[in-house]
C-alpha cells in the first residue's frame, strides 16, 4: 500500500472546515440561545480537534511526504504511516464528538490519551526512517526538534490527568500545566515543523549559510527557556526571570537575522510565486514577527499580568499563532507544492479565508486592548460572528471545489 499525500491532505482541508464550523457555533452561542450544546464542551472539542485533526494530522502527512521525496533508494516502507494517520484520525473524530457530548468524560479522555501515544509512535518511526535518508537537508534537524517538543508537551497533559485523578488541583499548578502543553505545542511542535517545511521548500542544505544552523540551536534552547514566558504571573526566582527575558531577546534577534537571510538568498523564488501565495507569505512573516515582539513585551511584569489577566488578549494571541502563523503556513506549503489541485475557485476560497484570518486578528486585538480599560465595544461579538461565517464558508467553498488528486 503506497502513501498518497494528496489523499490525506484532502482530510486536512475537510478537518479545517470542521474546526471553522465549531468556531462558528461557539460565536453563535455567544449571541443566540442554543441550549442543545454546552459552550465549554464546544470549546474543548474545538481546541482538541484543531490540534489533532487539523494541525497534527497535516504536519504528520507533510513530514511523511518529506521522507517520500528524499527516499531516493526506496529503503522506507510507507505502509505503517497510513496506519498512523488512520489511528490519529480515529482519535481526532472521536474527540470531536465525545467532547461535545460529554466534555471531559471517559471516552474523550481515553481517546485524547490514545492520540498522545499515536504521536509517540510517529516520532519513533520517523526518527528511525530518517537514518535511511541520504540527504543533507537542514530541515531534518528542525523536524526532529519538532517531534521532541511534541513528545515532551504531553507531560503537561499527564500532569493535568494526575491532578484530576487525585482531585488535588491547585490553580497555579493547573494553569502552569496547561501553558506547558500549549507552549511546547505552539512554539515547539508546530513552529519547528513549519520552519522545517519552509527550509525544505527552499532546498536549504547543511552546507548553506551558517545562520540556518546557528538559528536552529539558539531557537531550540530559547524555546525551552521560553516556557517561563507563559508563567511570569507566578512568583518566579530572579535567575529564571532573567533567563526568560534573555531567551525572548534572543528569539527576536535570531528571527530578524534568519528572516533577512531567507529573503536575501531566496528572493528569486519568492518573486515568481503567484500573487495569492506572495500575499500569504508576507502576512505570515508579519504575524510571526509580531508574535516574537509580543513575547518580548510580555517580559515586562506589568504587561504580563495584564495580558494573562484578560481572556480576550489570551484568545487573540493564541489565534495569532494557530490561525495567522501555523494554519496559513500549512496552507501555503500545501498549495505551493501542488499537493491538491489549484483552480480559480480554490484560490478564491483560500484568499477569502486568509482575509477572514486577518480580520479576526484585528478585531480580537481591538477587543483585547479595549478590555484593558474595561471598555465595551458595541456590536463586537456580532462582528466576530460575521468573521466566523466568512472563515467557515470560505474553507467550505475550498473543500467543495478541491478536486481529487
Amino acid at each position: 500500500m503506497s502513501f498518497k499525500t494528496t489523499f490525506w491532505i484532502r482530510f486536512s482541508i475537510f478537518n479545517l472546515m470542521l474546526v471553522a464550523l465549531l468556531g462558528l457555533l461557539m460565536r453563535y452561542k455567544i449571541l443566540f440561545e442554543f441550549p442543545l450544546l454546552d459552550q465549554k464542551s464546544l470549546q474543548h472539542s474545538h481546541s482538541h480537534f484543531a490540534f489533532a485533526g487539523w494541525v497534527s494530522h497535516t504536519l504528520i502527512t507533510l513530514l511523511i511526504a518529506f521522507l517520500q521525496k528524499h527516499d531516493t533508494l526506496n529503503k522506507i516502507a510507507f505502509k505503517k504511516y497510513n496506519l498512523i494517520l488512520i489511528a490519529n484520525l480515529i482519535c481526532s473524530y472521536v474527540m470531536l464528538i465525545s467532547f461535545i457530548m460529554q466534555g471531559y468524560g471517559a471516552i474523550s479522555i481515553t481517546f485524547s490519551t490514545l492520540s498522545i501515544f499515536v504521536s509517540y509512535w510517529f516520532a519513533y518511526v520517523f526518527f528511525k526512517d530518517c537514518k535511511q535518508l541520504e540527504t543533507n537537508a537542514v530541515a531534518i534537524k528542525w523536524f526532529k526538534a519538532a517531534l521532541f517538543f511534541n513528545v515532551i508537551s504531553s507531560l503537561g497533559t499527564f500532569a493535568l490527568a494526575y491532578m484530576m485523578a487525585t482531585k488535588n488541583i491547585h490553580q497555579n499548578e493547573y494553569l502552569a500545566s496547561i501553558y506547558y502543553y500549549l507552549h511546547f505545542q505552539y512554539n515547539g511542535w508546530f513552529f519547528f515543523a513549519c520552519m522545517g517545511l519552509l527550509l525544505d521548500y527552499l532546498k536549504v542544505s547543511s552546507n548553506a549559510n551558517r545562520i540556518y544552523s546557528q538559528s536552529f540551536i539558539w531557537l531550540f534552547w530559547s524555546c525551552i527557556a521560553g516556557y517561563f514566558l507563559s508563567t511570569l504571573w507566578l512568583d518566579l526566582p530572579l535567575v529564571i526571570y532573567i533567563l526568560t527575558a534573555i531567551s525572548a531577546v534572543i528569539q527576536v534577534v535570531i528571527w530578524y537575522l534568519l528572516f533577512k537571510t531567507i529573503i536575501k538568498e531566496n528572493k528569486s523564488i519568492f518573486v515568481t510565486l503567484p500573487g495569492y501565495l506572495k500575499y500569504l507569505i508576507l502576512f505570515i512573516s508579519f504575524a510571526l514577527s509580531a508574535k516574537f515582539l509580543l513575547q518580548l513585551g510580555s517580559t515586562v511584569p506589568a504587561i504580563s499580568k495584564l495580558a494573562f489577566g484578560f481572556r480576550p488578549i489570551v484568545i487573540a494571541y493564541l489565534h495569532l499563532i494557530l490561525l495567522a502563523i501555523i494554519s496559513l503556513s500549512l496552507l501555503f506549503y500545501i498549495y505551493v507544492n501542488d499537493f491538491i489541485a489549484v483552480n480559480k475557485k480554490t484560490i478564491l476560497g483560500l484568499v477569502l479565508f486568509s482575509i477572514g484570518v486577518v480580520l479576526n486578528e484585528v478585531v480580537l486585538g481591538i477587543q483585547g486592548i479595549a478590555s484593558l480599560s474595561y471598555t465595551l465595544i458595541p456590536n463586537i461579538n456580532e462582528v466576530l460572528f460575521g468573521i466566523a461565517i466568512l472563515l467557515f464558508t470560505s474553507i467550505l467553498w475550498t473543500t467543495f471545489f478541491t478536486k481529487k488528486g
